[in-house]
């Protein structure tokens, strides 16, 4: 009989998955004229004036989304199943540490590391999650991935991360990619409460 293999760390996103946020990403892209890319790639390939000037109008965006956010339903609850499980819990966003700080002030939420786009390794690029794994020492077996978006499934998967937890009511948006979609912080409560019996 195999090893059960413990989950010892749930790496969240943010947008869409911890908070509602009113952002219209293709109004956004069109206006940044991205022609496809990641945005924050995108914006890092840009010489100046026109890098600093599309980073100013992404920043505006985000400033006015953030200040309309809402919190997800039952993530407080799901949040407090994860400390008392003594599941330690990350928060990886590509979002900027300004937002970020001012979403867990406003809503008193803590996270045992928080990575924002300010440390330079953002999604769907692996590299933040294996920073995550570095910092506490964990295999990617021991970790599961909590997000919203083909973004977190991809940096995922690249990371060698197994668990990918998509929260999302639209079940079907996903249906090609490997990972396992719940409507609600409480069915995902309850397939954690499963694995870690």
């Amino acid at each position: 009989m195999s090893k059960k293999i413990r989950i010892k760390c749930a790496i969240f996103d943010m947008d869409g998955t911890i908070v509602d946020v009113p952002y219209d990403w293709a109004q956004i892209k069109n206006e940044l004229e991205t022609g496809g890319k990641p945005i924050l790639n995108y914006l890092e390939e840009l010489e100046e004036p026109k890098k600093s000037e599309k980073w100013n109008i992404l920043k505006n965006y985000e400033k006015n989304a953030t200040q309309k956010a809402v919190l997800k339903k039952g993530i407080i609850h799901f949040l407090q199943f994860i400390k008392k499980h003594e599941i330690l819990s990350a928060l990886v966003t590509n979002n900027s540490k300004e937002n970020v700080y001012y979403l867990l002030d406003k809503f008193n939420l803590t996270f045992d590391l928080v990575m924002t786009r300010e440390s330079g390794l953002w999604k769907p690029s692996a590299e933040p999650f294996f920073k995550v794994m570095e910092k506490f020492s964990i295999d990617e077996e021991e970790c599961c991935v909590i997000g919203d978006s083909h973004f977190d499934v991809m940096a995922a998967r690249e990371a060698g991360i197994e668990r990918v937890f998509i929260i999302n009511k639209n079940i079907n948006k996903f249906k090609n990619e490997d990972a396992e979609v719940y409507r609600s912080f409480k069915e995902l409560e309850n397939r954690i409460a499963q694995i870690i019996s």
